[in-house]
């Protein structure tokens, strides 16, 4: 039992090395409030007057005294001389903060006290929570220890923080919640026990109060004919480990230096003369008090010391896995480099693949990354872009005018000439190259990123290998980029070098007549529609004026606009009629030029069937005969017919209709506002013509844009880098006269490996200390 104490001493010896506080050691903790008499009570158990006295808070850093008896060996044996004589070494005390410094007069002990306060704590009476660990050897002291705290204070004084209550109690409260501390409540005797700060905070924390012990000072202070024997014997505040009762030097005695052993003898008179503690006086003192602590103390260890075992076990497991984390620095070797920068870059380069692949087992489950991003830029993002871009993005009125009148030089033109839709159609393929490279760009910039999150742990300790690694990476992706780029743009250029108007999804000139007809005449009818209801609305508002006939007949206006809509609907089927009369006997009698109503809808079997038809055809009729659609003859009346035919038909009116289409007035030619003031029937026909060819066409290129851009880059670019990345890596870093540079650590990394490693070392070392002790 003897040994317990001096063991957690060592212990806590131990664990100071390294300032770690993850063992809770068994102490006792000193609380009481300020002027309670708690210094003296420490200074009589030491019997050595040491710690700071004056006016306000004194102690304002924690003391952690270690009272070791020299009596007894560090474990408890007698130490003797050579000659069998027992050791009378002197007292005197050691500082943690000074290790090779021993202290003789406690004088100055107080005052190193004061110092080391002072140092941390500042001189303007604030607290710190850094603890000062002091050890006092000596043949007159049981073995303890003790952790002396600042008295609770009220009131700030002077220039102290104006939270110095509530700092003093947060700090009380770290130490007393602890479970494996034992509580040395001190109060004063002559005020009210309800009223004692130590023992409201202990309660907090102990309510039960099984690890409470009370002392209660200044009974010699206390009013005549008052006595604490209610208290002493458990009867007024009942706790576990009881009350003892001490009387302590006056501040008399203490100026006057009154010497400890006196103190001792007017104590024990005291007691053994005082008529109500008579009877308990061999319970009550200061040699009592330090007996009881040294045996609660032991006996708290005892009880606790399987807890601190398992609990060093743990820790020395948790500690060998957080070092294992760091690597082991003998791998570094001369003999060991090699195969370590292999491993590493192989690391590196799967990773890369995996986080490709998605294969990693990192997956997050935040955001899309890798692999899943690079699809998401080819079908999302990219595919969005294209379908963003308008075919007749910038393309006026005006500038399809011009394109067809230039397409003719000085001859007018008879029909729209076909060179006129490739002038129009090349520069709106080429709106699909900046969305093009930009999907190329997104895809560089999602594999740089891959790259910078490759290697993890492992690579943390190499920083410079790390960053060699994603330079050799960046360096192959931006290589890659640049063929990848040209290639995007030359797939842009092979659509504009040749325009295949004769591809099988191109609607053509037939198809786009069929389709402009059909608009024509859904236009049409809703015209037609208009009108019969405005000349309902007027025959029902003519009939409407003549009030007497209303009056004397009313159902006369209903009557005769119902014979003016008999008569108006007579005369539009006789318009229809002479109408289809018309057109059968220009089908049928047009002149040479044979026109026929299959040639201007399409072939019978729709627009679909057979070859496509450029809009050449539909005017030329093409160049062989076709099974659906008969050929168009020449004729040096053709111009005409098919004016006459194009001025029959109804087209519909764009947006642009009706708005003067004017050149810029700097340009030279072409300068008058009436050249494209207006378009008639046959200018608007061939304008709609060639936007629905231009529509159709362009949308058939940006449907293989979007097809072959992201095989291009998963070609040229991913996956080329991701068969390529292990050879580079190694044809560029695995060199001997490099593994120097690559293999240098991180400054911080090696000092937390060493700090974990002595902490390693320490728990270790504790465990030792209590399996021998066991």
């Amino acid at each position: 039992m003897n040994d317990l104490i001096p063991l957690v001493n060592k212990l806590q010896d131990v664990f100071n090395t390294i300032g770690s506080d993850q063992i809770d050691l068994p102490q006792i903790v000193v609380v009481g409030s300020q002027s309670s008499g708690k210094s003296s009570v420490l200074e009589t158990i030491v019997q050595k007057d040491f710690l700071p006295r004056g006016n306000g808070v004194v102690t304002r850093r924690p003391l952690v005294l270690q009272l070791v008896n020299t009596h007894l060996g560090s474990m408890g044996h007698s130490s003797v001389s050579s000659d069998g004589t027992p050791n009378e070494a002197p007292d005197r005390a050691e500082f943690l903060h000074l290790p090779n410094k021993q202290f003789f007069d406690f004088e100055e002990v107080r005052k190193e006290i004061e110092a080391e306060t002072a140092r941390v704590a500042g001189q303007n009476k604030a607290i710190s929570r850094t603890p000062i660990h002091l050890k006092i050897f000596s043949k007159n002291v049981l073995n303890l220890t003790l952790v002396d705290l600042p008295g609770v204070t009220k009131i700030p004084v002077g220039d102290q923080p104006t939270d110095i209550e509530k700092q003093t109690r947060n700090l009380i409260l770290d130490y007393i919640l602890k479970p494996n501390s034992v509580i040395l409540a001190v109060s004063p005797a002559n005020v009210d026990l309800a009223n004692s700060d130590s023992l409201k905070l202990a309660r907090q924390v102990d309510p039960e109060a099984k690890r409470t012990i009370g002392v209660l000072t200044k009974l010699d202070l206390m009013d005549a004919g008052t006595n604490s024997l209610d208290i002493l014997s458990g009867r007024a505040y009942p706790l576990r480990l009881g009350f003892i009762g001490v009387v302590n030097r006056s501040q008399a005695d203490i100026q006057v230096n009154k010497p400890m052993a006196d103190a001792f003898k007017s104590e024990t008179e005291f007691f053994q003369n005082h008529p109500a503690y008579r009877a308990i006086a061999h319970r009550c003192g200061t040699n009592f008090l330090a007996k009881t602590l040294n045996t609660i103390l032991m006996n708290h260890i005892r009880d606790k010391l399987p807890d601190i075992k398992a609990k060093l076990n743990s820790l020395i497991g948790q500690t060998q896995q957080e070092l294992t984390s760091y690597g082991d620095p003998t791998f570094t070797g001369k003999a060991h480099r090699g195969s370590l920068i292999l491993q590493l870059l192989t690391k590196f380069a799967s990773d890369f693949v995996a986080a490709i692949d998605g294969t990693s087992a990192e997956i997050s489950t935040k955001e899309l990354c890798g692999g899943a991003r690079i699809y998401y830029i080819f079908n999302n993002v990219f595919g969005a872009a294209l379908d963003s871009v308008n075919p007749c993005e910038n393309l006026s009125v005006q500038d399809i005018r011009t394109a067809i009148r230039n397409s003719t030089g000085p001859r007018p033109s008879l029909f729209v000439p076909e060179i006129a839709f490739d002038l129009l159609v090349k520069p709106q393929i080429k709106l699909l190259e900046p969305p093009s490279l930009r999907c190329v760009e997104l895809a560089y910039e999602e594999l740089v990123k891959i790259c910078h999150n490759c290697g993890g742990k492992d690579l943390s300790r190499f920083p410079r290998f790390h960053a060699k690694l994603i330079e050799v990476v960046s360096d192959l992706l931006r290589e890659r980029l640049g063929p990848t780029s040209d290639y995007v743009e030359s797939l842009i250029s092979i659509q504009r070098s040749y325009i295949n108007t004769n591809h099988p999804d191109f609607i053509g000139g037939g198809g786009a007549m069929s389709a402009l007809e059909r608009a024509s005449q859904k236009k049409k009818k809703d015209v037609d529609r208009t009108r019969r209801l405005s000349a309902v609305n007027m025959a029902l508002a003519g009939n409407g004026s003549d009030s007497p006939a209303r009056e004397e007949n009313p159902e006369k206006p209903l009557s005769s606009a119902m014979a003016n809509l008999s008569v108006h609907q007579a005369a539009e089927r006789a318009d229809r009629e002479r109408e289809r009369e018309r057109l059968n006997h220009v089908s049928q009698h047009g002149g040479p030029n044979n026109i026929s109503t299959s040639s201007v809808n399409g072939s019978p079997h729709g627009p679909n069937s057979g070859s496509k038809d450029t809009f050449m055809n539909y005017f030329f009729g093409g160049q062989q005969q076709r099974n659906d659609r008969p050929i168009l003859q020449e004729s040096t009346h053709r111009s005409g017919n098919v004016h006459n035919v194009a001025k029959e038909m109804v087209m519909p009116k764009t947006v642009l209709d009706g708005e003067p289409l004017v050149f810029d007035k700097k340009m030279d030619y072409m300068t008058d506002s009436e050249e494209f003031s207006g378009l008639n029937e046959r200018e608007d026909m061939e304008t709609q013509l060639i936007r629905s060819l231009i529509t159709s066409y362009f949308n058939i290129t940006r449907k293989s844009i979007q097809d072959l851009v992201p095989k291009a880059v998963m070609h040229l670019l991913v996956n080329y880098s991701r068969e390529a990345v292990q050879n580079r890596l190694v044809a560029t870093l695995y060199k001997e006269e490099l593994f120097n540079d690559l293999l240098q650590e991180d400054d911080n990394l090696c000092a937390e490996r060493a700090k974990c490693k002595a902490m390693l070392d320490v728990f270790k070392n504790a465990f030792t200390i209590i399996n021998e002790a066991m």
